[in-house]
């Protein structure tokens, strides 16, 4: 089983949530972050003040899935999310080692 986490744009999460849904995604966790990459930041004008904002809000995407599937849940994320501009995000591919669901106590990947 692979874990995805993937940082986007906040406003291209509709479009990545239904690519994934496409390709078979049962569920994910959405979570509103901050952070700053190669952009470092970027600046605004507010009420004719420049000012300077450190961390630019994101959306961090978690997927767990099959590892046979994990290629294409990537694939749908970066076209999906995709603008062509920096700060678009990142995906990271991680390894899971076991899953249980709370309510069943289905292990691996019966319990995605």
């Amino acid at each position: 089983m692979k874990l995805i986490i993937a940082i986007i744009k906040p406003f291209k999460l509709d479009e990545v949530r239904e690519a994934l849904a496409d390709v078979g995604v049962a569920g994910m966790t959405v979570t509103e972050v901050k952070g700053f990459g190669r952009q470092k930041g970027q600046t605004e004008i507010y009420r004719g003040a420049e000012y300077s904002t450190n961390m630019v809000p994101k959306i961090k995407i978690e997927v767990v899935c099959d590892s046979a599937m994990s290629d294409r849940v990537v694939e749908a994320i970066q076209q999906s999310a995709n603008t062509g501009a920096i700060g678009d995000g990142k995906i990271f591919v991680l390894d899971v080692g076991q899953a249980v669901r709370i309510r069943t106590g289905e292990t691996d990947v019966t319990a995605l």
